[in-house]
Protein backbone atom coordinates (compact mmCIF):
# COMPACT_ATOMS: atom_id res chain seq x y z
CA UNK A 1 0.00 0.00 0.00
CA UNK A 2 1.40 3.10 -1.09
CA UNK A 3 2.47 5.77 1.93
CA UNK A 4 -0.57 8.26 2.36
CA UNK A 5 0.03 12.32 1.84
CA UNK A 6 -1.57 13.90 4.64
CA UNK A 7 0.71 17.32 4.02
CA UNK A 8 0.18 19.91 1.22
CA UNK A 9 3.63 21.21 1.08
CA UNK A 10 2.85 24.74 -0.10
CA UNK A 11 5.74 26.24 -2.03
CA UNK A 12 7.61 29.51 -0.89
CA UNK A 13 6.81 31.34 -3.59
CA UNK A 14 2.92 31.29 -3.38
CA UNK A 15 3.19 31.96 0.19
CA UNK A 16 5.08 35.30 -0.26
CA UNK A 17 2.73 36.14 -3.39
CA UNK A 18 -0.23 35.14 -1.11
CA UNK A 19 1.28 37.60 2.02
CA UNK A 20 2.43 40.24 -0.55
CA UNK A 21 -0.99 40.88 -2.02
CA UNK A 22 -3.05 40.12 1.48
CA UNK A 23 -1.32 43.44 2.35
CA UNK A 24 -1.73 44.92 -1.15
CA UNK A 25 1.95 45.89 -1.37
CA UNK A 26 3.23 46.36 -4.66
CA UNK A 27 6.52 44.85 -6.47
CA UNK A 28 8.32 48.20 -6.53
CA UNK A 29 7.44 48.56 -2.56
CA UNK A 30 8.83 44.70 -1.99
CA UNK A 31 11.94 45.32 -3.79
CA UNK A 32 12.56 48.61 -1.88
CA UNK A 33 12.08 47.18 1.47
CA UNK A 34 14.20 43.97 0.49
CA UNK A 35 17.31 45.54 -2.02
CA UNK A 36 15.86 42.84 -4.50
CA UNK A 37 15.15 43.63 -7.94
CA UNK A 38 11.78 42.88 -9.30
CA UNK A 39 12.79 40.35 -11.59
CA UNK A 40 14.60 38.58 -8.40
CA UNK A 41 10.82 38.29 -6.14
CA UNK A 42 9.01 37.51 -9.22
CA UNK A 43 10.84 34.60 -10.13
CA UNK A 44 10.79 33.24 -5.84
CA UNK A 45 7.02 33.91 -6.92
CA UNK A 46 6.34 31.92 -9.44
CA UNK A 47 8.78 29.01 -7.97
CA UNK A 48 11.48 29.66 -10.67
CA UNK A 49 13.66 29.92 -8.03
CA UNK A 50 14.21 28.89 -4.10
CA UNK A 51 15.56 31.80 -2.99
CA UNK A 52 18.62 31.29 0.10
CA UNK A 53 17.69 31.72 3.61
CA UNK A 54 18.80 35.07 4.21
CA UNK A 55 16.73 36.43 1.04
CA UNK A 56 13.75 34.76 2.95
CA UNK A 57 14.43 36.41 6.18
CA UNK A 58 14.74 39.87 4.39
CA UNK A 59 11.87 38.93 2.81
CA UNK A 60 9.62 38.09 5.62
CA UNK A 61 11.10 40.48 7.57
CA UNK A 62 9.71 43.05 4.53
CA UNK A 63 6.20 41.49 4.35
CA UNK A 64 5.79 41.32 8.44
CA UNK A 65 5.57 37.87 8.69
CA UNK A 66 7.44 34.69 10.26
CA UNK A 67 9.95 33.53 8.29
CA UNK A 68 9.28 29.78 9.79
CA UNK A 69 5.71 30.05 8.11
CA UNK A 70 7.06 30.67 4.67
CA UNK A 71 9.30 26.78 5.30
CA UNK A 72 5.87 24.82 6.75
CA UNK A 73 3.06 23.08 4.67
CA UNK A 74 -0.01 22.90 5.16
CA UNK A 75 -1.32 20.26 7.66
CA UNK A 76 0.56 16.44 8.13
CA UNK A 77 1.60 14.61 10.80
CA UNK A 78 5.03 15.48 12.52
CA UNK A 79 7.53 13.15 10.20
CA UNK A 80 5.86 14.78 7.36
CA UNK A 81 6.58 18.83 8.69
CA UNK A 82 10.10 17.59 9.16
CA UNK A 83 10.70 16.39 5.57
CA UNK A 84 8.92 19.11 3.86
CA UNK A 85 11.30 21.40 5.88
CA UNK A 86 14.13 20.65 3.55
CA UNK A 87 14.37 22.93 0.60
CA UNK A 88 16.24 22.41 -2.72
CA UNK A 89 17.76 25.23 -4.96
CA UNK A 90 19.71 24.65 -7.56
CA UNK A 91 23.18 24.72 -6.00
CA UNK A 92 22.42 23.25 -2.45
CA UNK A 93 19.63 22.10 0.06
CA UNK A 94 18.90 23.26 3.65
CA UNK A 95 16.69 21.81 6.60
CA UNK A 96 15.60 23.87 9.78
CA UNK A 97 16.76 22.91 12.60
CA UNK A 98 14.29 25.03 14.32
CA UNK A 99 10.75 24.55 13.32
CA UNK A 100 8.81 25.12 16.26
CA UNK A 101 10.91 28.43 16.18
CA UNK A 102 8.36 30.73 15.11
CA UNK A 103 8.45 34.36 16.61
CA UNK A 104 12.41 33.41 17.66
CA UNK A 105 15.27 35.35 16.76
CA UNK A 106 17.25 32.40 16.40
CA UNK A 107 16.60 30.14 13.35
CA UNK A 108 19.29 26.98 12.53
CA UNK A 109 19.80 25.18 9.58
CA UNK A 110 21.60 22.38 8.21
CA UNK A 111 22.69 23.33 5.05
CA UNK A 112 24.67 20.95 2.21
CA UNK A 113 26.23 22.65 -0.89
CA UNK A 114 26.78 20.61 -3.53
CA UNK A 115 30.62 19.96 -4.19
CA UNK A 116 32.25 23.12 -6.16
CA UNK A 117 29.17 25.23 -6.20
CA UNK A 118 28.15 28.86 -4.90
CA UNK A 119 25.31 29.76 -3.44
CA UNK A 120 23.23 31.00 -6.96
CA UNK A 121 21.47 34.36 -6.98
CA UNK A 122 22.60 37.75 -5.07
CA UNK A 123 24.86 37.91 -2.24
CA UNK A 124 23.19 38.82 0.88
CA UNK A 125 23.49 40.64 3.69
CA UNK A 126 20.62 41.07 6.35
CA UNK A 127 20.24 42.51 9.60
CA UNK A 128 21.61 40.71 12.86
CA UNK A 129 24.17 38.30 13.33
CA UNK A 130 25.55 34.65 11.65
CA UNK A 131 27.39 31.84 12.72
CA UNK A 132 28.79 28.87 10.30
CA UNK A 133 30.04 25.53 11.51
CA UNK A 134 31.54 23.34 8.67
CA UNK A 135 30.45 19.54 9.20
CA UNK A 136 32.14 18.22 6.31
CA UNK A 137 33.44 19.72 3.01
CA UNK A 138 35.84 22.43 2.88
CA UNK A 139 33.95 26.03 2.16
CA UNK A 140 34.89 29.53 1.55
CA UNK A 141 32.61 32.94 3.26
CA UNK A 142 33.19 35.50 1.48
CA UNK A 143 32.34 38.74 4.04
CA UNK A 144 32.83 41.50 2.61
CA UNK A 145 36.03 41.59 0.75
CA UNK A 146 37.62 39.34 3.35
CA UNK A 147 37.44 35.04 2.16
CA UNK A 148 37.63 32.61 4.87
CA UNK A 149 38.56 28.98 4.44
CA UNK A 150 36.69 27.00 6.00
CA UNK A 151 37.26 22.93 6.89
CA UNK A 152 35.28 20.54 8.78
CA UNK A 153 35.42 21.58 12.57
CA UNK A 154 35.79 25.06 11.77
CA UNK A 155 33.47 28.19 12.71
CA UNK A 156 32.98 31.64 12.08
CA UNK A 157 31.20 34.08 13.48
CA UNK A 158 29.89 37.45 11.64
CA UNK A 159 28.00 40.65 11.22
CA UNK A 160 25.37 39.59 8.48
CA UNK A 161 24.67 43.10 7.78
CA UNK A 162 27.86 42.68 5.38
CA UNK A 163 27.49 41.34 2.38
CA UNK A 164 28.45 37.77 1.98
CA UNK A 165 28.30 34.72 0.60
CA UNK A 166 29.17 31.17 0.37
CA UNK A 167 30.84 29.05 -1.85
CA UNK A 168 32.14 24.81 -1.50
CA UNK A 169 35.86 24.87 -2.59
CA UNK A 170 35.69 21.29 -2.43
CA UNK A 171 35.17 18.38 -4.36
CA UNK A 172 32.83 16.66 -2.30
CA UNK A 173 29.54 18.48 -0.82
CA UNK A 174 30.00 20.15 2.29
CA UNK A 175 27.60 20.05 5.20
CA UNK A 176 27.29 23.32 7.76
CA UNK A 177 25.39 24.24 10.27
CA UNK A 178 24.26 27.97 9.81
CA UNK A 179 22.92 29.98 12.85
CA UNK A 180 21.12 33.60 11.97
CA UNK A 181 20.42 35.83 14.88
CA UNK A 182 17.87 38.73 13.64
CA UNK A 183 16.85 41.03 16.33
Amino acid sequence: MPPRKNARLTPVGKKIKKARTDKKMSYETLANDTGFSIDFLKKVETGKITPPVGSLLQISRALEIDSGDLLKEDGGRMQDRIKAYTKRTSSYAYTTLTPGAENKHLKAFRVKIDAMKTHEGVSYNHEGEEFVYVLDGTIEVVVGEHVNALVAGDSLHFNSGIQHHLKNTGKTDAELIVVIYNP
